[in-house]
């Protein structure tokens, strides 16, 4: 089994650490498909308990750009593009810096952020707490420039433009269009700042064949899910996944998982 983990340029990770980012991978697709959401705040902390999250973040990022492709179109033809223009200025400044943090910090000092990131937004959440007014553009900017440094640092910037534009009194069929393209074009900038420094490396190509198919799986079998479940339900699952997956990132926990 070495040598075809070899073959197939994973690198030296061994049968054990591609099995369980799988089914990291897994777990994420379904919660992305069961509340639309939660896919990075998921994926990157469990996978950065056994590689580098400077490769967690990028492989998430491969995956993602295809398996959400479909969303876009429809998000074009609805969305606030002077909006989402705004937020995206400042994204454009937040996130270089975000992924200079990446291939440069600690990668357990990273780990940490990631995963008080994934607590405190929970507790955000949980709380009914909401951005309340009219978007602004100077704040618009500066949520955008915190959201991009978090998703150059590990694909984890939608909580901030989640609760500022779910607070903003827009439809909801407004919100989720500019959520999409806004996300979508984010995407965008991320592969070009990743592209620049080098990190879709032959280990990330490699890792996305494998587990690119094992999230769609997760992402087709959530979102069937969806409509099956109670509200409640819903996001008492949303919340245990996020939380679990927080408390389970923690580097505490390194010697549970390993």
């Amino acid at each position: 089994m070495g040598e075809l983990v070899l073959a197939l340029g994973l690198g030296s990770y061994t049968v054990g650490t591609i099995a369980f980012v799988a089914v990291a991978a897994f777990v994420a697709g379904l919660s992305r498909g069961f509340s639309g959401f939660g896919s990075a705040l998921i994926f990157v902390p469990l996978a950065s308990t056994v590689i580098a999250p400077s490769l967690a973040a990028p492989l998430l990022l491969a995956v993602d750009v295809v398996m959400s492709a479909g969303l876009i179109p429809g998000a074009v033809r609805t969305a606030d593009k002077r909006e989402v223009g705004t937020m995206l200025m400042g994204t454009v400044v937040g996130l270089p810096t975000g992924t200079f943090v990446l291939v440069h910090a600690d990668p357990v000092g990273i780990r940490w952020a990631v995963a008080l990131l994934v607590l405190g937004m929970l507790v955000v959440v949980m709380s009914g707490w909401r951005f309340r007014g009219k978007p602004r553009k100077p704040l618009t900017v500066a949520v955008g420039a915190v959201a991009g440094f978090f998703s150059g640092m590990s694909q984890t910037g939608g909580p901030p433009v989640v609760l500022y534009w779910l607070g903003s009194g827009g439809p909801a069929a407004l919100v989720r269009a500019n959520l999409v393209l806004y996300f979508a074009l984010s995407m965008v900038l991320s592969v070009t700042a990743y592209a620049v420094v080098g990190m879709f490396t032959k280990a990330v190509l490699g890792l996305a064949l494998v587990m690119g198919p094992i999230y769609g799986l997760g992402l087709f079998i959530g979102a069937h899910m969806f409509g099956l479940a109670d509200i409640r339900v819903f996001r008492a699952v949303s919340y245990g996944l996020i939380a679990a997956t927080g408390l389970f990132s923690l580097p505490l926990f390194d010697g549970i998982l390993r």
